[in-house]
């Protein structure tokens, strides 16, 4: 199994389109500091490609990554895992509409949230949802619940794990992918040999501070960088931050590749095995 990281960025991605921030003005300056939302392409198999939830930008995403690229009318893609409802990572569904039929792997919550949402897809394509599980020989997706935080457009709606952290094993090694993380479970990344971890935000009063919100960052369902980097400094596994909100200093070029702790800032195109 292989992994390339396919985007970086929390909702809005960088710039965002309504910000005139330093982060953003930078990216719109220069180029290389953009980011796309956050996602994952997975290789199971040669020709056979799980995305790790569907972002706006997913079509770019797709011919970013050489694995993807369809052959004729026939794509590797064989279906999506949603780690959670939010917009930013299931609006990418509506952009894969072309696909006659398409496997959506997702908690019951967000196949509820998400599938009502989307149910103007059915004129256009078949979603089969189910539980995650078997992706081919020898890999295999489960999802660890994390917390129970719904979408605003689902705030009204019952039901448990509206977030997951996505764990992928094969060969007996582990990958943990954890884009948004509002508590921070026992236990947690202790047995894997990769992790990606919330960096939506850096310091627990920035969306407050810059008038984004009137909640903090854990208020918002983000453990803030400064809360966790110890952390995942002290796990074996080699950590990354992903799901950087524009507001996020790491975002500085002289940031991207570490914390000040060894933990480093997931990039765009970057590749690991398993």
């Amino acid at each position: 199994m292989r992994v390339q990281v396919l985007g970086t960025a929390a909702g809005g991605g960088l710039p965002q389109w309504n910000c005139g921030c330093r982060e953003c003005d930078g990216a719109r300056a220069d180029a290389s500091r953009r980011r796309r939302h956050a996602s994952l392409a997975v290789e199971v198999a040669p020709g056979r490609v799980y995305l790790v939830n569907a972002t706006p930008d997913v079509a770019e995403q797709l011919e970013r990554c050489p694995w993807t690229r369809p052959r004729g009318r026939r794509s590797p893609l064989a279906g999506v895992i949603l780690t959670d409802a939010e917009l930013d990572h299931t609006l990418g569904l509506a952009r894969l509409r072309e696909a006659d039929e398409l496997e959506v792997m997702a908690a019951s919550a967000v196949r509820r949230a998400a599938g009502d949402a989307l149910g103007m897809l059915a004129a256009y394509v078949t979603l089969r949802w189910r539980e995650p599980g078997p992706l081919g020989e020898d890999v295999t997706a489960t999802l660890e619940p994390i917390s129970d935080k719904r979408p605003r457009y689902a705030e009204h709606m019952n039901g448990e794990g509206w977030v997951s952290a996505l764990r992928l094993t094969a060969g007996g090694r582990s990958l943990l992918y954890a884009p948004a993380m509002g508590v921070w479970p026992d236990g947690f990344g202790e047995d894997a040999d990769v992790v990606f971890v919330d960096g939506t935000f850096y310091h627990e009063d920035e969306p407050q501070r810059l008038g984004i919100s009137q909640r903090g960052a854990t208020g918002m369902g983000h453990l803030p960088v400064e809360a966790t980097r110890a952390r995942l400094a002290a796990l074996s596994a080699r950590c990354f931050y992903i799901h950087l909100n524009n507001t996020n200093p790491l975002n500085d070029p002289a940031g991207r590749l570490h914390t000040g702790l060894g933990v480093e800032v997931a990039t765009e195109g970057m590749v690991l095995e398993l």
